[in-house]
Protein backbone atom coordinates (compact mmCIF):
# COMPACT_ATOMS: atom_id res chain seq x y z
CA UNK A 1 0.00 0.00 0.00
CA UNK A 2 0.90 3.26 -0.89
CA UNK A 3 0.45 6.69 0.80
CA UNK A 4 -0.95 9.34 -1.45
CA UNK A 5 0.17 13.18 -0.73
CA UNK A 6 -2.48 15.61 -0.48
CA UNK A 7 0.07 18.19 -1.12
CA UNK A 8 3.92 18.64 -1.07
CA UNK A 9 6.91 20.65 -2.09
CA UNK A 10 10.66 20.71 -1.32
CA UNK A 11 12.81 23.58 -0.80
CA UNK A 12 16.62 22.62 -1.70
CA UNK A 13 19.23 25.17 0.01
CA UNK A 14 22.26 25.52 -1.41
CA UNK A 15 25.00 27.57 1.30
CA UNK A 16 27.74 29.56 -0.79
CA UNK A 17 30.13 32.65 0.42
CA UNK A 18 31.37 35.71 -1.42
CA UNK A 19 34.02 37.52 -0.96
CA UNK A 20 33.17 39.94 2.20
CA UNK A 21 35.11 42.84 0.26
CA UNK A 22 33.70 42.74 -3.27
CA UNK A 23 30.10 41.45 -1.68
CA UNK A 24 28.82 45.11 -3.32
CA UNK A 25 30.15 43.96 -6.53
CA UNK A 26 28.27 40.66 -6.03
CA UNK A 27 25.42 42.73 -5.96
CA UNK A 28 26.05 45.17 -8.84
CA UNK A 29 26.12 41.56 -10.97
CA UNK A 30 22.55 40.58 -9.65
CA UNK A 31 21.12 43.73 -10.01
CA UNK A 32 22.68 43.80 -13.61
CA UNK A 33 20.48 41.13 -14.80
CA UNK A 34 17.28 41.13 -15.44
CA UNK A 35 16.37 37.61 -14.04
CA UNK A 36 16.87 38.85 -10.44
CA UNK A 37 14.77 40.69 -8.61
CA UNK A 38 14.33 42.21 -4.70
CA UNK A 39 12.25 40.81 -2.54
CA UNK A 40 10.16 43.85 -1.65
CA UNK A 41 8.78 42.59 1.85
CA UNK A 42 5.12 44.90 3.13
CA UNK A 43 4.42 45.60 5.97
CA UNK A 44 0.49 44.28 5.27
CA UNK A 45 1.04 42.36 2.61
CA UNK A 46 3.44 40.29 4.88
CA UNK A 47 2.01 40.97 8.13
CA UNK A 48 2.68 37.26 9.22
CA UNK A 49 6.55 37.57 8.74
CA UNK A 50 5.95 41.03 10.50
CA UNK A 51 4.50 39.52 13.46
CA UNK A 52 6.11 36.33 13.59
CA UNK A 53 10.22 37.82 14.08
CA UNK A 54 10.67 39.85 16.87
CA UNK A 55 11.37 43.30 16.13
CA UNK A 56 15.44 42.84 16.13
CA UNK A 57 15.54 39.80 13.64
CA UNK A 58 13.24 41.65 11.48
CA UNK A 59 15.02 44.44 10.66
CA UNK A 60 18.47 42.54 10.27
CA UNK A 61 16.51 40.03 7.33
CA UNK A 62 13.71 41.86 6.13
CA UNK A 63 14.69 45.94 6.48
CA UNK A 64 12.02 46.66 3.84
CA UNK A 65 9.31 45.66 5.72
CA UNK A 66 9.66 49.49 6.91
CA UNK A 67 8.40 51.62 4.60
CA UNK A 68 10.23 49.38 1.89
CA UNK A 69 9.01 50.37 -1.50
CA UNK A 70 9.84 53.96 -0.77
CA UNK A 71 13.30 53.09 -0.06
CA UNK A 72 13.81 51.11 -3.09
CA UNK A 73 11.70 53.66 -5.37
CA UNK A 74 14.35 56.49 -4.12
CA UNK A 75 17.46 53.57 -4.84
CA UNK A 76 16.25 53.19 -8.40
CA UNK A 77 16.95 57.05 -8.79
CA UNK A 78 20.60 56.03 -8.34
CA UNK A 79 22.94 54.50 -10.95
CA UNK A 80 23.10 50.56 -9.93
CA UNK A 81 27.33 51.03 -8.77
CA UNK A 82 25.57 53.21 -6.49
CA UNK A 83 22.50 50.83 -5.63
CA UNK A 84 24.89 48.06 -5.19
CA UNK A 85 27.22 49.84 -2.75
CA UNK A 86 23.91 51.22 -0.65
CA UNK A 87 22.53 47.78 -0.58
CA UNK A 88 25.77 46.21 0.77
CA UNK A 89 25.20 48.27 4.21
CA UNK A 90 21.95 46.42 4.69
CA UNK A 91 22.49 43.30 6.71
CA UNK A 92 20.45 41.37 4.51
CA UNK A 93 19.06 41.13 0.99
CA UNK A 94 17.00 38.98 -0.71
CA UNK A 95 16.37 38.02 -4.94
CA UNK A 96 13.51 36.42 -6.72
CA UNK A 97 14.85 35.00 -9.95
CA UNK A 98 12.11 35.56 -12.10
CA UNK A 99 10.52 32.69 -14.11
CA UNK A 100 7.77 32.96 -16.28
CA UNK A 101 6.26 29.81 -16.03
CA UNK A 102 6.77 26.71 -13.20
CA UNK A 103 9.61 24.51 -14.79
CA UNK A 104 8.60 20.94 -15.65
CA UNK A 105 10.43 17.91 -14.77
CA UNK A 106 10.62 14.02 -14.68
CA UNK A 107 12.84 12.01 -12.80
CA UNK A 108 13.16 8.50 -14.21
CA UNK A 109 12.76 7.16 -17.30
CA UNK A 110 9.28 5.80 -18.52
CA UNK A 111 8.14 5.41 -14.51
CA UNK A 112 9.38 8.56 -13.88
CA UNK A 113 8.75 11.22 -11.55
CA UNK A 114 7.21 14.35 -12.90
CA UNK A 115 8.13 17.76 -11.22
CA UNK A 116 8.32 21.26 -11.21
CA UNK A 117 10.45 24.16 -10.29
CA UNK A 118 7.92 26.72 -9.08
CA UNK A 119 10.70 29.17 -7.27
CA UNK A 120 14.03 30.20 -7.01
CA UNK A 121 15.45 32.72 -4.51
CA UNK A 122 18.70 34.43 -3.01
CA UNK A 123 19.20 35.30 0.34
CA UNK A 124 22.00 37.02 1.02
CA UNK A 125 23.76 38.57 3.92
CA UNK A 126 26.28 41.25 4.15
CA UNK A 127 29.03 39.08 5.53
CA UNK A 128 29.46 37.69 2.20
CA UNK A 129 27.16 34.51 3.53
CA UNK A 130 24.43 33.71 1.19
CA UNK A 131 21.85 30.85 0.37
CA UNK A 132 20.27 29.76 -3.07
CA UNK A 133 16.93 28.17 -2.56
CA UNK A 134 14.91 26.54 -5.45
CA UNK A 135 11.46 25.27 -4.68
CA UNK A 136 10.39 22.05 -5.99
CA UNK A 137 6.14 20.41 -6.35
CA UNK A 138 5.49 16.66 -7.56
CA UNK A 139 2.58 16.29 -9.87
CA UNK A 140 -0.58 15.57 -7.73
CA UNK A 141 -1.04 12.45 -6.72
CA UNK A 142 2.09 11.52 -5.76
CA UNK A 143 3.43 8.99 -3.03
CA UNK A 144 5.91 9.64 -0.42
CA UNK A 145 7.66 7.13 -1.93
CA UNK A 146 8.11 9.21 -5.05
CA UNK A 147 8.85 12.24 -2.36
CA UNK A 148 11.22 10.14 -0.97
CA UNK A 149 13.06 8.76 -4.16
CA UNK A 150 12.90 12.30 -5.70
CA UNK A 151 14.73 14.40 -2.83
CA UNK A 152 17.15 11.65 -2.94
CA UNK A 153 18.19 12.00 -6.32
CA UNK A 154 17.70 15.55 -6.23
CA UNK A 155 19.89 16.91 -3.75
CA UNK A 156 23.00 15.12 -5.59
CA UNK A 157 22.47 16.68 -8.99
CA UNK A 158 24.92 19.09 -7.80
CA UNK A 159 28.06 16.76 -6.95
CA UNK A 160 30.77 16.20 -8.89
CA UNK A 161 30.45 12.74 -8.74
CA UNK A 162 26.86 12.70 -10.19
CA UNK A 163 26.59 10.15 -13.26
CA UNK A 164 26.17 11.56 -16.74
CA UNK A 165 23.49 8.57 -16.77
CA UNK A 166 21.56 9.79 -13.58
CA UNK A 167 21.38 13.38 -15.36
CA UNK A 168 19.34 11.75 -18.21
CA UNK A 169 17.02 10.22 -15.44
CA UNK A 170 15.83 13.82 -14.56
CA UNK A 171 14.39 15.37 -17.43
CA UNK A 172 13.51 19.03 -17.50
CA UNK A 173 10.55 19.80 -19.35
CA UNK A 174 10.56 24.08 -19.63
CA UNK A 175 11.75 27.08 -22.21
CA UNK A 176 14.69 27.58 -19.74
CA UNK A 177 16.08 24.61 -18.74
CA UNK A 178 16.54 21.22 -21.27
CA UNK A 179 18.26 18.96 -18.86
CA UNK A 180 19.57 18.83 -15.37
CA UNK A 181 23.03 19.88 -16.17
CA UNK A 182 21.42 23.62 -16.87
CA UNK A 183 20.72 23.53 -13.48
CA UNK A 184 23.72 23.19 -12.33
CA UNK A 185 25.10 25.78 -14.80
CA UNK A 186 22.67 28.26 -12.94
CA UNK A 187 24.10 27.22 -9.53
CA UNK A 188 27.49 27.80 -10.63
CA UNK A 189 26.64 31.46 -12.46
CA UNK A 190 25.10 32.23 -9.03
CA UNK A 191 27.80 30.68 -6.87
CA UNK A 192 31.01 31.05 -8.68
CA UNK A 193 33.39 28.23 -7.55
CA UNK A 194 32.29 28.81 -3.89
CA UNK A 195 36.05 27.74 -2.66
CA UNK A 196 35.10 29.70 0.47
CA UNK A 197 32.79 27.27 1.98
CA UNK A 198 34.66 24.35 1.01
CA UNK A 199 37.38 25.84 3.25
CA UNK A 200 34.75 26.52 6.06
CA UNK A 201 34.41 22.62 5.55
CA UNK A 202 30.53 22.85 4.05
CA UNK A 203 29.04 20.22 2.06
CA UNK A 204 28.91 22.08 -1.69
CA UNK A 205 27.45 18.96 -3.33
CA UNK A 206 24.34 18.03 -1.56
CA UNK A 207 21.38 20.04 -0.98
CA UNK A 208 19.86 20.92 2.58
CA UNK A 209 16.73 19.31 2.20
CA UNK A 210 13.59 21.39 3.69
CA UNK A 211 10.23 19.22 2.73
CA UNK A 212 6.91 19.34 3.40
CA UNK A 213 4.51 16.49 2.62
CA UNK A 214 0.77 16.27 3.60
CA UNK A 215 -0.96 12.99 3.41
CA UNK A 216 -4.73 11.55 3.93
CA UNK A 217 -6.03 11.06 7.33
CA UNK A 218 -7.17 7.24 6.29
CA UNK A 219 -3.26 6.82 5.65
CA UNK A 220 -1.96 8.57 8.58
CA UNK A 221 -4.88 7.81 11.96
CA UNK A 222 -5.20 4.34 10.95
CA UNK A 223 -3.78 1.25 13.31
CA UNK A 224 -3.32 -0.80 10.53
CA UNK A 225 -0.70 1.60 8.90
CA UNK A 226 1.15 2.25 11.64
CA UNK A 227 4.29 0.61 10.77
CA UNK A 228 4.29 1.28 7.17
CA UNK A 229 3.94 5.24 8.44
CA UNK A 230 6.55 5.01 10.33
CA UNK A 231 8.82 3.35 8.09
CA UNK A 232 8.13 6.10 5.45
CA UNK A 233 8.48 9.11 7.49
CA UNK A 234 12.28 7.04 8.37
CA UNK A 235 13.61 7.38 4.66
CA UNK A 236 11.47 10.62 4.44
CA UNK A 237 12.50 12.34 7.00
CA UNK A 238 16.38 11.05 6.47
CA UNK A 239 16.29 11.62 2.31
CA UNK A 240 16.67 7.63 2.02
CA UNK A 241 15.02 6.14 -1.49
CA UNK A 242 12.01 3.92 -0.95
CA UNK A 243 14.20 0.89 -2.06
CA UNK A 244 16.01 1.47 1.85
CA UNK A 245 15.47 -1.41 4.11
CA UNK A 246 14.97 -0.43 7.64
CA UNK A 247 14.64 -2.05 11.00
CA UNK A 248 11.76 -0.27 12.82
CA UNK A 249 12.20 -2.10 15.84
CA UNK A 250 16.13 -1.15 16.11
CA UNK A 251 16.47 1.98 14.02
CA UNK A 252 15.81 5.60 15.91
CA UNK A 253 12.51 7.14 16.60
CA UNK A 254 11.40 10.45 15.63
CA UNK A 255 9.28 12.10 18.31
CA UNK A 256 6.63 14.27 17.18
CA UNK A 257 6.44 18.19 17.65
CA UNK A 258 4.94 18.93 21.34
CA UNK A 259 1.68 20.69 21.40
CA UNK A 260 0.73 19.50 17.56
CA UNK A 261 -1.13 16.58 16.89
CA UNK A 262 -0.55 14.84 13.72
CA UNK A 263 2.80 16.41 12.96
CA UNK A 264 5.78 14.42 12.72
CA UNK A 265 9.37 16.43 12.67
CA UNK A 266 12.92 16.05 12.10
CA UNK A 267 15.86 18.15 11.88
CA UNK A 268 19.45 17.20 11.04
CA UNK A 269 22.51 19.04 9.69
CA UNK A 270 21.49 18.31 6.40
CA UNK A 271 17.42 18.45 6.34
CA UNK A 272 14.30 19.68 7.86
CA UNK A 273 11.16 17.77 7.14
CA UNK A 274 7.52 17.69 8.45
CA UNK A 275 5.19 15.07 7.54
CA UNK A 276 1.35 15.70 8.37
CA UNK A 277 -2.10 14.56 7.64
CA UNK A 278 -5.25 16.75 6.56
CA UNK A 279 -7.29 15.41 9.44
CA UNK A 280 -6.77 18.92 10.94
CA UNK A 281 -7.76 21.55 8.29
CA UNK A 282 -4.56 24.05 9.47
CA UNK A 283 -2.01 21.08 8.62
CA UNK A 284 -2.80 21.64 4.75
CA UNK A 285 -3.81 25.22 5.10
CA UNK A 286 -2.45 27.38 7.29
CA UNK A 287 0.50 24.98 8.17
CA UNK A 288 2.50 24.45 4.59
CA UNK A 289 2.75 28.64 4.16
CA UNK A 290 3.80 29.30 7.61
CA UNK A 291 6.35 26.07 6.69
CA UNK A 292 7.70 27.79 3.57
CA UNK A 293 8.08 31.43 4.94
CA UNK A 294 8.19 32.25 8.57
CA UNK A 295 9.59 28.78 9.31
CA UNK A 296 11.82 28.65 6.23
CA UNK A 297 13.37 32.24 6.90
CA UNK A 298 13.90 31.04 10.54
CA UNK A 299 15.74 27.76 9.28
CA UNK A 300 17.83 29.74 7.01
CA UNK A 301 19.15 32.29 9.71
CA UNK A 302 19.74 29.44 11.76
CA UNK A 303 21.96 28.09 9.34
CA UNK A 304 23.54 31.35 8.74
CA UNK A 305 24.40 31.77 12.23
CA UNK A 306 26.16 28.54 11.94
CA UNK A 307 28.08 29.14 8.95
CA UNK A 308 29.14 32.64 10.04
CA UNK A 309 30.81 31.10 13.62
CA UNK A 310 32.48 28.58 11.28
CA UNK A 311 33.41 31.66 9.10
CA UNK A 312 34.69 33.63 12.53
CA UNK A 313 36.57 30.31 13.62
CA UNK A 314 38.34 30.17 10.58
CA UNK A 315 39.61 34.19 10.75
CA UNK A 316 40.70 33.67 14.43
CA UNK A 317 43.88 31.77 12.94
CA UNK A 318 44.45 34.53 11.54
CA UNK A 319 46.03 36.20 14.40
CA UNK A 320 47.01 39.61 12.89
CA UNK A 321 43.43 40.21 12.03
CA UNK A 322 42.73 39.32 15.62
CA UNK A 323 41.19 43.06 16.22
CA UNK A 324 38.32 42.74 13.20
CA UNK A 325 37.55 39.20 14.04
CA UNK A 326 36.89 40.14 17.71
CA UNK A 327 34.55 42.78 16.61
CA UNK A 328 32.86 40.56 14.35
CA UNK A 329 32.09 37.93 16.93
CA UNK A 330 31.77 40.79 19.77
CA UNK A 331 28.87 42.39 16.89
CA UNK A 332 27.54 38.64 16.26
CA UNK A 333 27.08 38.12 20.00
CA UNK A 334 24.93 40.95 20.71
CA UNK A 335 23.02 41.70 17.66
CA UNK A 336 22.43 37.80 16.77
CA UNK A 337 23.34 35.02 19.23
CA UNK A 338 21.69 36.80 22.16
CA UNK A 339 18.59 37.73 20.69
CA UNK A 340 15.30 35.69 20.26
CA UNK A 341 13.81 35.16 17.30
CA UNK A 342 10.45 34.75 17.45
CA UNK A 343 7.88 34.69 20.17
CA UNK A 344 5.67 31.68 18.59
CA UNK A 345 5.15 28.43 20.53
CA UNK A 346 5.74 26.01 17.25
CA UNK A 347 8.55 28.79 15.84
CA UNK A 348 10.34 28.70 19.63
CA UNK A 349 10.55 24.36 19.27
CA UNK A 350 11.33 24.63 15.89
CA UNK A 351 14.26 27.17 16.47
CA UNK A 352 16.01 24.72 19.69
CA UNK A 353 15.69 21.31 17.46
CA UNK A 354 17.77 23.48 14.69
CA UNK A 355 19.91 24.86 17.36
CA UNK A 356 20.52 20.91 18.49
CA UNK A 357 20.59 19.70 15.05
CA UNK A 358 23.30 21.78 13.94
CA UNK A 359 25.24 21.46 16.93
CA UNK A 360 25.10 25.49 17.65
CA UNK A 361 25.47 26.27 21.19
CA UNK A 362 28.85 23.89 20.90
CA UNK A 363 30.00 25.70 18.05
CA UNK A 364 29.76 29.03 20.16
CA UNK A 365 31.16 27.71 23.04
CA UNK A 366 34.55 26.72 21.19
CA UNK A 367 34.40 29.54 19.52
CA UNK A 368 34.14 31.41 22.64
CA UNK A 369 37.26 29.78 24.23
CA UNK A 370 39.82 30.29 21.06
CA UNK A 371 38.18 34.23 21.26
CA UNK A 372 39.39 34.25 25.35
CA UNK A 373 42.64 32.41 24.59
CA UNK A 374 43.32 34.59 21.56
CA UNK A 375 42.28 38.00 23.51
CA UNK A 376 43.96 37.07 26.43
CA UNK A 377 47.75 36.55 24.73
CA UNK A 378 46.95 39.57 22.48
CA UNK A 379 46.78 41.79 25.66
CA UNK A 380 49.81 40.00 27.01
CA UNK A 381 51.54 40.51 23.82
CA UNK A 382 50.33 44.50 23.79
CA UNK A 383 51.61 44.34 27.87
CA UNK A 384 54.89 42.99 26.74
CA UNK A 385 55.10 45.39 24.27
CA UNK A 386 53.91 48.70 26.18
CA UNK A 387 56.90 47.36 28.94
CA UNK A 388 59.41 47.46 26.65
CA UNK A 389 58.61 50.47 25.13
CA UNK A 390 58.59 52.10 28.33
CA UNK A 391 62.13 49.99 29.22
CA UNK A 392 62.82 52.15 26.49
CA UNK A 393 62.18 55.12 27.14
CA UNK A 394 63.54 54.32 30.31
CA UNK A 395 66.86 53.56 28.86
CA UNK A 396 66.87 56.45 26.61
CA UNK A 397 66.40 58.87 28.90
CA UNK A 398 68.39 57.89 31.26
CA UNK A 399 71.38 57.87 28.36
CA UNK A 400 70.38 61.13 28.17
CA UNK A 401 70.59 61.93 31.69
CA UNK A 402 74.42 60.35 31.55
CA UNK A 403 75.39 62.81 28.49
CA UNK A 404 74.41 65.68 30.27
CA UNK A 405 76.07 64.84 33.67
CA UNK A 406 79.60 64.39 31.46
CA UNK A 407 78.98 67.92 29.86
CA UNK A 408 78.52 69.39 33.07
CA UNK A 409 81.53 67.41 34.38
CA UNK A 410 83.92 68.86 31.71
Amino acid sequence: MQLKTKYQYTYFIHPYIVNEKKYDKYLLKLLSNKNYKIKNFEKEKDANIYTYFLPKIRNHMFWTLENGKIKLDKLKELDRKMQAAMLAKFPCMIFDYEIKKDIQGKVGRKDGIFFSIAKIELICFNTGICFLLIKTNLEEGSTLEDVCNFNYKFRGINSNLYKLTEYDNIKIQSDIFENAQEITSLIKEIVGNNVAAKELNIDTEKFITYSYACIGQENYNSETNTELLEKEFYKYSHLKPASYKIDIENDEKIEEIKNAKYIKYACSNYASMLLTSDIQIDNYTKLPHMYENEYLYNFVFELYKDIYLKKINNEFKITDKFQKTKRKFIDFTKKIWAEAITNDDIGQILTKEWEHALNLNDIYARTKEKYDILYKNFNIEKITKINKGIILILAILLIINIISLIKINF
